[in-house]
């Protein structure tokens, strides 16, 4: 058993790595303290400077997380030394809080050979200055659909973390401990990032090959393996809905069968799940893009924007139109 005191000889660098986070408006204060925390512990268990870390952003002065705590910046956008790693912090409203003067420093200073990594939803802020273009990247599932829209030349993935070459992004949460992990593993070994994690009563260390979300008999919890597959294809073809009768068939099953698999584990039809589905996506749309409510039918299978208000408005009781801008109302408080 390891005791909170228990060390690794590490040599000292002549030079510690600097990490510099750069707080977002809203940024999700779990993220950072995943991050830095893991730095910390690194160092104390080491028992030397591994790390050191700088908390900067826009106007160096205070900024506030999503849950309304404020937090003093040590400074504002200065400009960085070629061997720091910036890391960016978002989380809500994050089309907001990526500014055109964060835009232009994260360009200025990538045209240095800064790595950069984004926390949370921060792959938004790094993909809207053009630095994950060929690049792959993940990003918060919740904001994933908004990303493919918006960010075509990027290929992003649902994994925990991405790590393509100086770019780096992760899916927001513990995310960032699974990352830290990894960095620490690479730079000092495996041992100290194995004492690191126990140290935060981390016991199951997630690689870029895993996934951010739960699994789909998980999430829904059911376990019909049948079941699973269709809502698998649902998920994957929101643009160009499959008909029950071809999910029914690609699973080898009759359309009846089907639907007494969806009424006895989800209380519905297939059609209305697969709805469903859609108008969650829809409304993720209309919330986190600008695209056009008419481009936002397109996308989500509804080939005319009055059957989608109409759908919209049954499930949501509000107009798509409306929906918008009341959630442009709140932002602007």
């Amino acid at each position: 058993m390891r005791h909170a005191d228990t060390t690794i000889d590490l040599p000292t660098p002549d030079k510690p790595r600097r990490f510099v986070f750069v707080l977002l408006d809203h940024f999700t204060m779990l993220c950072f303290a995943c991050a830095i925390e893991s730095l910390r512990l690194a160092n104390r268990t080491a028992g030397t400077n591994l790390y050191t870390w700088k908390v900067i952003g826009e106007g160096g002065e205070t900024i506030t997380s999503s849950n309304g705590t404020a937090f003093a910046l040590e400074d504002d956008l200065i400009e960085l030394d070629r061997d720091d790693t910036v890391f960016i912090c978002g989380g809500e409203h994050i089309q907001q809080a990526t500014t055109k003067k964060i835009l232009n420093w994260l360009r200025r200073e990538a045209r240095r050979g800064v790595t950069m990594a984004g926390l949370c939803t921060s792959a938004h802020t790094l993909a809207k200055a053009g630095l994950l273009d060929g690049k792959k990247a993940t990003i918060h599932w919740e904001n994933q659909d908004s990303f493919i829209e918006e960010f075509d030349e990027v290929e992003l993935t649902k994994s925990v973390f991405v790590v393509d070459g100086n770019r780096i992004t992760t899916a927001g949460g513990t995310a960032s401990i699974d990352l830290m992990l990894k960095l620490i593993a690479d730079h000092h070994g495996e041992e100290l990032a194995n004492v690191v994690a126990d140290t935060l009563i981390y016991s199951s260390i997630r690689t870029d090959q895993d996934t951010q979300r739960l699994s789909i008999p998980t999430r829904i919890g059911v376990r019909h393996p049948k079941l699973s597959r269709v809502i698998q294809m649902m998920e994957s073809n929101i643009e160009e809905p499959i008909s029950p009768a071809l999910l029914a068939k690609n699973v080898g099953m009759s359309t009846r069968q089907l639907e007494r698999l969806f009424r006895r584990y989800l209380s519905r039809s297939p059609k209305r799940y697969y709805m469903e589905l859609r108008l969650q996506k829809a409304r993720n749309l209309l919330m986190q893009t600008d695209m056009t409510v008419i481009n936002v039918a397109l996308a989500c299978g509804f080939a005319s924007p009055s059957h989608f208000s109409k759908c919209y408005r049954s499930h949501y009781d509000t107009t798509p139109y409306r929906e918008r801008g009341s959630h442009a109302s709140r932002l602007s408080i």
